[in-house]
């Protein structure tokens, strides 16, 4: 298992996943004191001056979780940074997490060899979201320590290929730490990542449907409510194919069957952040993992859980091994 030290002291090998306006203070603070890796994106604060003051907050709130709770386990938590140079944020963003030396740092659309160095600079980790080889290569060149395989049936910018390809070919060459995003929703799909050969299993729709975050409630029973058949991969919202929820494109207007026409898909349009933020409030993404999900847990009671279903899927393969 190729993880980094500031990952040893997790329940269970989890990231919860920084989530475009869902993922938020709250969640992450949830996540790490209930034993796994809390994270959110710099840009779900709209200011570099409120992103601070959550990453204070985390901070605050994790060391007096520890202080209180010396023997329990309290995951590391992470910051995902959009480095594209769309994003007027970044450099600004990026001096806040050297400042106070944030553990991890997840990378999105772009992997900047500047960025690496600067998070390296004060012994942070960095991770990079990629959805195919050559992506990969370019995570390797720019120096990341690990890299998220977004593979298809992920929630949000979600790739197309199989886990089992994609996850085979990129430890063909890459011998960073390799984390698995798309459709995980149980402990079990947790336990089988690993047997995959992931060292983390990367989570989000899951985390959605659960009680410390920003989402909507309605945004939450859409999930507890759609099957795998119900998500729609599509660029018409934003010019960059996406996994969202059939009954809220419809909500907003779209005509699904044109949706499904690659003529009337206009693939040059690229919304702006702040135009991106506004489409993606009332369309609601979400990966084919909501097959598993019906109900709104606290982040406590979900990660017992995984744990539960995570162990006890072991113990059966284990029982299978040496019966």
């Amino acid at each position: 298992m190729t993880v980094p030290e500031i990952f040893k002291n997790t329940r269970l090998p989890v990231v919860a996943a920084p989530m475009f306006l869902v993922s938020d203070d709250r969640m992450t603070i949830a996540s790490c004191t209930s034993g796994i890796v809390g994270t959110f994106p710099a840009l779900n604060q709209l200011t570099t001056e409120g992103f601070e003051q959550w990453v204070i907050n985390i901070k605050e709130a994790l060391a007096a979780f520890q202080q209180e709770h010396p023997d329990k386990p309290c995951g590391p938590y992470g910051v995902n940074l959009i480095v594209h140079r769309s994003n007027p944020r970044v450099q600004a963003d990026l001096e806040i997490c050297v400042k106070h030396q944030v553990p991890l740092i997840i990378t999105s659309l772009g992997a900047v060899k500047d960025v690496v160095e600067a998070v390296h600079s004060y012994g942070g980790v960095v991770f990079h979201d990629i959805t195919n080889r050559r992506h990969a290569e370019k995570a390797m060149e720019a120096g990341v320590d690990g890299v998220i395989l977004v593979s298809g049936g992920a929630g949000g910018h979600a790739g197309t290929l199989n886990p089992f390809a994609l996850l085979s070919e990129i430890k063909s060459f890459f011998d960073g730490t390799i984390l698995l995003a798309g459709s995980l929703s149980t402990g079990r799909d947790v336990a089988a990542a690993r047997a995959m050969g992931a060292d983390l299993a990367y989570m989000g729709t899951r985390f959605i449907a659960a009680k410390e975050n920003n989402a909507p409630e309605a945004y939450k029973e859409m999930i507890c409510e759609a099957c795998a058949q119900d998500i729609v991969y599509t660029p018409s919202v934003s010019g960059v194919p996406a996994n969202f929820m059939r009954q809220s494109l419809i909500q907003n207007g779209f005509d699904i069957e044109k949706l499904m026409d690659p003529a009337s898909v206009d693939f040059g349009k690229k919304l702006t952040v702040d135009g991106e933020a506004q489409a993606w409030k009332n369309i609601w993404s979400a990966g084919h993992g909501v097959s598993a999900i019906d109900d709104v847990p606290t982040i406590s009671e979900l990660v017992d859980r995984l744990e539960e279903e995570y162990r006890e899927a072991i113990r059966e393969l284990a029982e299978e091994v040496t019966s």
